[in-house]
């Protein structure tokens, strides 16, 4: 093999990133897999943007099928973003017997199962390291250096926009509004945060981390999904008093053959793994039967980040040209998907409350937490500015969703409870 062509879709932030990874660790490229690599077309939406790289315009193109079609490129690198016009590129380019890496989350959490399925029919590699936490190989990790082992719990800081946010606000006490208009500025957050603040970038990276972790087909929906839009700076403050660190968790967990999976804000245990992850940062925590608590660390964006695991990936499918063995790595899900329901869901909860500051509302209270088997673990009580009024903070020891489901409910019958002010999943410490 004299030298392996790659065809890009895509020349954005990742894109350029990745041709700079290509070109300048070409003696690293060689000495993996013996040959040269070559951008040979880069399907691009503007042929004379400036772009912080250099690189031969006449490789650059506005039609896909120039990519897509050449039978000179053996393998397709997708790194356009969207969902099904990418779809159809990459049918397209599997089915023309190219091999295919993609960073994007996107596609992969909702069509990750039929590609993949498609890529093993027509003996194709599809490798897609870079759709979760940028350049931290937690994906290869899962398939390969943990692929013995039996992965009961995952729990992960998988957003960079909404980690920075919530460490701002924590550090500096400031509003989740004026944070966000810095993220915007500083490039951490988009234009329109929607799918980064209100929780869906990291419900799909969770459906893909589980989907793989636990060998079954997670679908995006499965995915119960809170943002962190109504995160407060005096929820931070009394989660701080009570000795935790508020984060938006991505959480998976599987007990036999049923699971779970969540993205929410959640209070940690300051001495939990992830509680020190701050800014841009991702982490993710995995717990298996035999290895016992893992975590891996690292940034989560980025052009050059992102642009290694691309590369990573690239490199794998070539190896695996060389030894004539694509598109046999793909593993059909082992399990048919099992949810949990509400009674099989336990966890801590923080609870804030505010209440009529007079005899008997506190006792009331505790009597709707006792009827439905629940005991508090932490208790603050604060006098707030209006007069003879409360708030009310509580941390419950281990209990079901649905019996907390049950315990807001009633909350709101009790003459004394003004309102449920905010409640967040509690991780870590005493059960």
């Amino acid at each position: 093999m004299e030298s392996i062509s790659v065809g890009l879709l895509g020349l954005g932030t990742v894109g350029t990133g990745v041709v700079k990874v290509i070109e300048n660790h070409q003696d690293k490229l060689m000495h993996q897999i013996g040959c040269p690599v070559q951008i040979k077309k880069a399907l691009v939406k503007d042929l004379h943007k400036l772009r912080d790289v250099d690189i031969d315009t006449t490789i650059l193109t506005l039609e896909a099928d120039d990519v897509l079609l050449d039978p000179e490129i053996d393998v397709v690198v997708e790194v356009m973003g969207s969902i099904e016009e990418t779809k159809e590129h990459l049918v397209k380019a599997i089915r023309n017997k190219k091999h295919v890496v993609t960073a994007n989350k996107d596609l992969m959490a909702v069509h990750g199962p039929e590609l993949l399925h498609l890529a093993s029919e027509n003996e194709c590699d599809l490798f897609y390291e870079a759709s979760v936490a940028g350049g931290i190989p937690i994906l290869r990790g899962l398939a390969d250096g943990l692929a013995s082992d039996r992965i009961t719990k995952m729990m992960g800081i998988v957003n960079g926009t909404t980690n920075f946010i919530l460490t701002k606000m924590t550090k500096e006490g400031r509003s989740f509004d004026d944070v966000l208009a810095e993220a915007q500025a500083h490039g951490f957050a988009e234009a329109d945060p929607s799918a980064d603040v209100g929780g869906l970038d990291a419900a799909r990276k969770m459906a893909i981390l589980s989907t793989l972790g636990y060998s079954m087909n997670i679908d995006l929906d499965d995915v119960k999904l809170k943002g962190i839009t109504e995160v407060t700076e005096n929820d931070i403050r009394y989660a701080e008093q009570l000795g935790y660190v508020m984060k938006l968790i991505g959480y998976a967990h599987r007990e036999g053959n049923c699971v779970e999976v969540s993205v929410e804000p959640t209070l940690l245990e300051e001495s939990h793994p992830l509680a020190s992850v701050n800014d841009e940062y991702n982490a993710v925590y995995v717990y298996g039967e035999a290895v016992g608590e893992t975590m891996f660390y690292g940034p989560g964006a980025g052009s050059l980040p992102t642009a290694t695991a691309v590369v990573s990936d690239l490199v794998g499918v070539m190896k695996n040209m060389r030894l004539g063995v694509n598109g046999r790595s793909a593993v059909s899900p082992q399990f048919n998907k099992q949810l949990k329901k509400n009674d099989e869901i336990f966890s801590k909860y923080f609870l804030r409350l505010h209440v009529e500051d007079e005899v008997g509302v506190l006792s009331s209270i505790t009597s709707v937490f006792s009827r439905n088997g629940a005991s508090f673990e932490k208790v603050l009580q604060h006098p707030l500015p209006e007069e003879k009024k409360a708030e009310i903070v509580l941390v419950t020891h281990h209990t079901s969703l649905a019996s907390f489901e049950k315990i807001q409910m009633e909350l709101r019958d009790i003459d004394g409870v003004q309102f449920v002010k905010s409640t967040y999943r509690v991780e870590g410490g005493a059960s």
